[in-house]
């Protein structure tokens, strides 16, 4: 096999034992076509080197990477579906493949979707759609594009099935993704030990994430690791949902077993970018009452780590519990002026000044109705795109009485450092975006015609804008 000299194997999982795992058996494909796999992520664990041939061994059969994982392990977890407790969770139609260590040692998962049935299937059959993956390809691209902290498509393989779904068009392609994340412990893998009450495998459990993926953090005999560990899981949840709303971009299902303890952003259903900005855009055409609504995430995520919360009860002081949760408002809000400055392209300045801007570009995004990606595509680095951002097709809104507060507020901030105002992103009329619009354009042409190209292209757009914003 052609692995790199970064190629650094790993096994962390299995040490938390079979109480939290399922020995599993991939699915067997009758085809595989590579759709797409990312080398620049590869790259970074040592795999960018594989044939194409090697690649779908490893990626579409699940031969075992040399080193690490023996056999897939489907992840035991609960969780809150829409408030609604549901105990029969677990990796349903995907399993953990392989664990990687990058450059940095920082411990990497490859987990599947679409890989086929598992104990926690629950009479599903275990398998994916290619539109499905091609829509997760383009979240996670756009979403690290803008510089949130997402987990990564790293593989997409057809497998030659016709899958019966009964929210689109059927018999439909079917296909097995793998993606690149931090970790693939949620919030829900603590629900599920307290729910059984396993309550001798929680510390068990905050020790592990803890050494894993918070090394920074130095326990003392004096700390309690529990109360260390959620304060770190909401900083780090603030973290990723103030990127999102900077970036308009709406989860659709934030379940508990949909929000990881390193706070990244992963597995991608029926999301949306913004239009325009309005706090009761939905993304999942069954969340009916708004719960997920964009304007609404924020307070998803707090009822989330609140149940996180409720799992550490027998290892940390409720007061602690309680003084950290209280915290996440503001917390969040820090996040949201920091996540905007990045966003706009400008320094931050103080708490006050910072915020005072973030209030005024989303108040006139609302009420103006622009479009959420032309105002900080226009304005990108503060005053010095003033002249290219009236000069734009966006330029009527700029010349609103509305703006001119926002306008003040720009005229006052030092670009970012490395921006490059002549960057060849810069020079088109139109910002880089994934509307449903763009999506289902791109699926139709793929599904009609195995026009493959779209997606390529659209891709390409995607790295621009990331070398642009100094995200890639």
């Amino acid at each position: 096999m052609s692995f790199s000299s970064s190629y650094r194997p790993a096994l962390d999982h299995t040490t938390l034992g079979g109480a939290f795992y399922d020995v599993v058996e991939p699915a067997e494909f009758p085809g595989h076509i590579l759709r797409y796999r990312n080398q620049k992520a590869a790259g970074t664990v040592g795999l960018d080197t594989l044939t194409d041939d090697e690649w779908i061994a490893h990626f579409g059969r699940f031969q075992p990477l040399p080193g690490s994982l023996p056999h897939p392990l489907a992840l035991r977890y609960h969780g809150h579906q829409f408030r609604q407790y549901n105990p029969d969770l677990g990796d349903g139609r995907g399993f953990l493949f392989a664990q990687l260590r990058d450059c940095n040692g920082r411990l990497l998962d490859l987990g599947t979707k679409g890989s086929g049935r598992t104990p926690w299937s629950r009479g599903g059959d275990g398998r994916l759609t290619l539109k499905g993956g091609v829509r997760e390809i383009l979240a996670a691209s756009m979403l690290e594009g803008l510089g949130v902290d997402t987990s990564r498509a790293f593989s997409l393989i057809e497998t030659g099935e016709e899958l019966e779904r009964h929210d689109e068009p059927s018999p439909t392609r079917s296909a097995v993704l793998v993606r690149l994340s931090h970790s693939h412990i949620r919030i829900g893998t603590f629900q599920r030990l307290a729910a059984t009450g396993d309550m001798a495998s929680i510390p068990k459990l905050v020790t592990y994430v803890l050494e894993t993926y918070y090394p920074e953090i130095t326990v003392s005999e004096q700390d309690n690791p529990a109360l260390l560990l959620f304060g770190a899981v909401c900083a780090k949840v603030a973290r990723v949902g103030a990127q999102w709303m900077a970036a308009g971009f709406v989860h659709g299902v934030l379940n508990t077993d949909n929000i990881a303890i390193t706070g990244e952003s992963f597995d991608y259903g029926p999301w949306r970018f913004l239009p325009r900005f309005d706090p009761s855009f939905t993304a999942a055409y069954f969340d009916h009452n708004g719960l997920y609504s964009y304007g609404n995430q924020p307070q998803a995520l707090m009822w989330s780590l609140a149940r996180l919360a409720e799992c550490l009860l027998e290892n940390a002081p409720h007061a602690g519990l309680s003084e950290i949760l209280s915290s996440f408002p503001e917390l969040y809000e820090t996040e949201l002026d920091a996540a905007w400055c990045r966003r706009l392209g400008v320094c931050r300045v103080s708490a006050e000044d910072d915020r005072a801007l973030r209030q005024a570009v989303t108040l006139f995004m609302e009420e103006s109705g622009i479009p959420f990606h032309a105002l900080p595509f226009d304005w990108y680095g503060g005053a010095v795109s003033m002249r290219r951002a009236m000069a734009s097709p966006r330029s009527a809104f700029y010349a609103e009485p509305g703006f001119q507060p926002v306008r003040a507020l720009l005229g006052s901030r030092d670009a970012l450092p490395g921006f490059r105002p002549d960057h060849a992103y810069f020079s088109s009329e139109i910002p880089c975006d994934m509307l449903i619009g763009t999506v289902e354009t791109l699926w139709s042409a793929l599904s009609a015609n195995d026009d493959w190209t779209a997606l390529d292209a659209v891709l390409g757009r995607i790295g621009i804008m990331s070398d642009a914003l100094g995200t890639g």
